[in-house]
């Protein structure tokens, strides 16, 4: 079997709800979309999901007429491909779609799951709901919370760091929400790199004054390993951090000098191989790992393969327009299905009607950074989200 050509198709889309966070707590409701199709010249294709793809034309130049089931093999010609430039931004994003349409493609042949080929053994990964709810009212909040907490899910991440009142009023709603999964629900926090390390432990230990805080995701700069320690050592919580960074090579200084209590892995750490590479680093330091939120929840299957992983992050906005999936969430798991591969299927007609005739709408993801991250706190003028009337 060869690899012999491959499909790349974009567009954009509008979710069902506005995602924010306080960097941009506004937010948006326009998402881009990027879905790549490997062939080869066995009618069988692989299928990639992600944001951009520019640079998957020179990419996979170095893998053409290679075998697909080589996988790992293909990862490191690509890993090496990028050596000189970086594997990031452009090229991540391409060698990361590639490898997950690869793998994709060795599950069918094997006419197993993703998830069995990776070696789990169960199709079945815990959850937990994750607002991206800044810009959601009180009211919203409370409804997208208990929708999630019916299906079994008991543990909830909020968006704060702008304004202490709201953010300890909005805790005590995604609790309540929560409460009918579990009497002791699983509380996170998420200030997405807005303050410096002094300001989180300040902010972080009022709010611990209350509640019983499981982790503070991105309390600093996802790069200062003296800062999230710093963190760490101060709080009762976790830190938890590693969302925005390429690779292996970007965990190594924050698990070697003890920044991360949880390493937040995706599909975006080189494909799901360099995941799998820093569960395994995280995994030798005895570090769990939480993989983040996937459209389709595609990134499940590799969750389920981590011997390591506590829970995943589900977001549900409304990103699968023209996907169907074969997943599904109950009593607080997502459960994968039995079909080949990521158990995905395209609608093309849908995803042509994307394409001709693109929606409109507030914002388009990316969220970009707020005005006075890490040195002073710039709170929502009134007006700028549902929840903030005056002050």
């Amino acid at each position: 079997m060869k690899i012999t050509g491959f499909r790349h198709e974009t567009y954009l889309m509008k979710m069902d709800r506005a995602i924010s966070d306080c960097n941009q707590p506004e937010g948006v409701e326009l998402l881009p979309g990027s879905i790549l199709f490997i062939e080869t010249d066995e009618d069988i294709s692989g299928l990639g999901l992600g944001f951009g793809g520019e640079a998957i034309a020179s990419l996979f130049s170095v893998i053409e007429g290679q075998d697909p089931r080589e996988v790992l093999g293909l990862w490191m010609i690509m890993n090496d491909a990028v050596h000189k430039g970086g594997n990031e931004g452009a090229a991540n994003a391409a060698l990361s779609m590639i490898d997950v349409a690869l793998w994709d493609i060795k599950a069918k042949i094997a006419g197993e799951p993703l998830w069995q080929t990776l070696g789990a053994s169960e199709g079945r990964v815990k959850a937990y709901a994750s607002g991206l709810d800044y810009c959601l009212s009180d009211e919203d909040l409370f409804v997208f919370y208990r929708r999630l907490a019916e299906t079994g899910i008991d543990g909830g991440k909020l968006k704060v760091g702008l304004d202490f009142e709201a953010d300890m009023r909005r805790i005590g709603i995604m609790q309540d929400a929560l409460s009918i999964a579990s009497d002791d629900p699983v509380l996170m926090i998420d200030a997405n790199e807005y303050w410096s390390p002094k300001q989180a432990i300040r902010y972080v230990r009022r709010i611990e004054d209350k509640y019983k805080i499981e982790w503070v995701e991105e309390p600093a700069r996802r790069w200062d390993y003296n800062g999230l320690r710093k963190v760490s050592q101060q709080v009762a919580a976790s830190v938890a951090t590693g969302e925005n960074l390429n690779s292996i090579a970007d965990f190594f200084p924050l698990i070697s000098n003890g920044a991360v209590d949880v390493a937040n892995v995706t599909t975006g750490h080189s494909g799901a191989t360099g995941c799998r590479q820093i569960a395994n680093m995280a995994l030798g330091y005895g570090i769990p790992v939480s993989m983040m939120n996937a459209q389709a929840n595609f990134m499940a299957h590799v969750a389920a393969a981590l011997p390591n992983h506590s829970a995943m992050e589900v977001v549900d906005p409304g990103r699968e327009h023209c996907l169907t999936f074969d997943n599904h969430i109950e009593d607080g798991f997502i459960v994968l299905g039995d079909s080949p591969g990521l158990g995905i299927e395209v609608d093309e007609k849908t995803l042509a009607d994307l394409q001709a005739n693109p929606p409109t709408g507030k914002g388009t993801f990316p969220l970009s950074r707020r005005e006075g991250a890490g040195r002073y706190i710039v709170p929502p003028a009134a007006g700028e989200v549902p929840w903030r009337t005056g002050k």
